[in-house]
């Protein structure tokens, strides 16, 4: 199928190459398409650069409502977006994901379907990848089980860690009552291994109240597994209340990487996302 232009306010369609690819902009970037082209076709995928959000001092708390759709890459079996804060990543009352992909995909004539393979917190934003055929939906949860898929975070804590770069091992208990994870020190009903490594990419504010910014890569996919292993350690994310911050602005926690084999063809796909505007700015 011959690539479509793409909408008016988005470049328009790249062309395919067999080469490896790779597509960046000033703040996205998909690997696992051609050359410095910002689509890939495997079947008819296209790739957009980012839309302007808000530029305010609390834009990482504000309504899906004020996002438009950021959508990075689709195809026939996939759709890779960045979901907005306060944003359900599954179906339910209110704003969600899948019913604003629908949305997206209806205005372009496409199958509105889609399918939820993985999750982020509702205060949580960035990238999802959703599926858009049961074949799909299946090889992506196998990929997330079996943690061959990439995950990896942008968080601002609110200390400073002991070590630059680290791996975090604990068992979590998620409390569905308060849903509240803790770190318990022993196996029982309900607890379960977790594990991330983080790297300090940057720091800010004042010897009495310093602030961190770490990368993140999860090793394994629990329930505030990053809000709580670093709640445990005196490191509460930024806004983050519920684990012990000070100010409720929701935590400072982004999904900035994903990377995983297309469903269809095989090829290794990978895509990055840097939050732009408070809090992520400032940092040395």
């Amino acid at each position: 199928m011959p690539p479509k232009e793409a909408d008016e306010g988005f470049p328009r369609q790249a062309a395919a190459s067999d080469e490896p690819l790779r597509a960046t902009a000033s703040t996205s970037s998909v690997s696992g398409l051609a050359g410095d082209a910002r689509c890939h076709l495997p079947l008819k995928g296209k790739a957009f650069e980012n839309e302007p959000t808000p530029a305010s001092p609390d834009a990482w708390c504000l309504m899906p409502d004020a996002y438009p759709l950021n959508v990075l890459y689709y195809d026939d079996a996939l759709l890779v977006c960045e979901k907005p804060v306060n944003c359900l990543s599954e179906p339910g009352a209110g704003a969600n994901l899948p019913a604003l992909a629908a949305d997206w995909l209806r205005a372009r004539g496409e199958n509105p379907e889609v399918r939820t393979v993985h999750r982020l917190d509702k205060a949580v934003g960035g990238l999802m990848v959703l599926a858009r055929t049961q074949k799909a939906a299946a090889s992506l949860i196998d990929q997330i089980a079996a943690r061959t898929a990439e995950k990896e975070y942008l968080a601002v804590l609110r200390g400073v860690p002991a070590e630059d770069e680290a791996t975090l091992e604990d068992l979590l208990f998620h409390d569905s009552r308060t849903n509240k994870t803790f770190v318990v020190t022993r196996p029982r009903k309900g607890v379960r291994d977790a594990k991330l490594s983080y790297r300090v990419v940057g720091r800010t504010g004042t010897p009495e109240q310093p602030l961190t910014l770490v990368r993140v890569k999860l090793h394994t996919g629990r329930t505030h597994q990053i809000r709580a292993q670093f709640s445990h350690r005196g490191l509460p994310l930024l806004g983050d209340i519920r684990y012990g911050s000070k100010a409720a602005h929701g935590p400072a926690l982004f999904s900035c990487r994903l990377a995983f084999d297309h469903p269809e063809t095989g090829k290794r796909m990978a895509f990055e996302l840097t939050p732009t505007g408070e809090p992520w700015e400032g940092f040395d």
